[in-house]
């Protein structure tokens, strides 16, 4: 995906939260493609700061974007348990498969992308995001050279405009 192409869904994806009078904060940074590149950016925001996993199953079959605290560590075989996916049957969407359903590259998942999809990932969410008493949540907006807050109720009111309930998981509570 071009520089060019990302910042017209940047735009895109903007406009769209102004149509639903969705407030949002956003911080830019240099490109960064791990949470550890992004986190001097922006670990003196106020929030909750994700990480974003998109995965498959083996048989491709089912699609998953897994949205988690920033310092969370995640087992992919206990998680697979957990999603009824099976043990050692989640893996890594390849780039192609990113690219078709979220409209984004590898580096740039985001919850925010889940405005592309056609009904065809699932969404799980981390449910310390909305329990956590977080001021704002943090998010790619389309792209890695920028970092977005959103606040809760907010976050959810855009994916309900997406079509996607999220499924939350306590993660705290199982050791993934």
């Amino acid at each position: 995906m071009t520089e060019q192409q990302q910042l017209a869904l940047r735009e895109v994806l903007d406009q769209h939260l102004r149509d639903l009078g969705i407030e949002t904060f956003c911080v830019e940074h240099p490109e960064v493609f791990t949470v550890e590149e992004m986190m001097p950016h922006v670990q003196h925001l106020k929030g909750a700061v994700s990480k974003n996993l998109f995965l498959k199953d083996k048989k491709k079959k089912g699609l998953w974007l897994v949205t988690v605290l920033h310092d969370r560590q995640i087992n992919l075989n206990d998680l697979a348990k957990k999603l009824g996916a099976g043990s050692g049957n989640l893996r890594f969407a390849d780039e192609a498969t990113l690219l078709d359903k979220l409209k984004v590259s590898q580096g740039c998942v985001t919850p925010l992308a889940l405005f592309c999809d056609q009904g065809d990932v699932k969404f799980v969410l981390d449910a310390a995001f909305l329990e956590g008493g977080h001021e704002r949540l943090y998010f790619h907006p389309m792209t890695n050279a920028a970092t977005m807050g959103i606040h809760p109720d907010d976050f959810l009111k855009f994916l309900k405009s997406t079509g996607h309930e999220p499924m939350l998981v306590h993660f705290d509570d199982v050791a993934l």
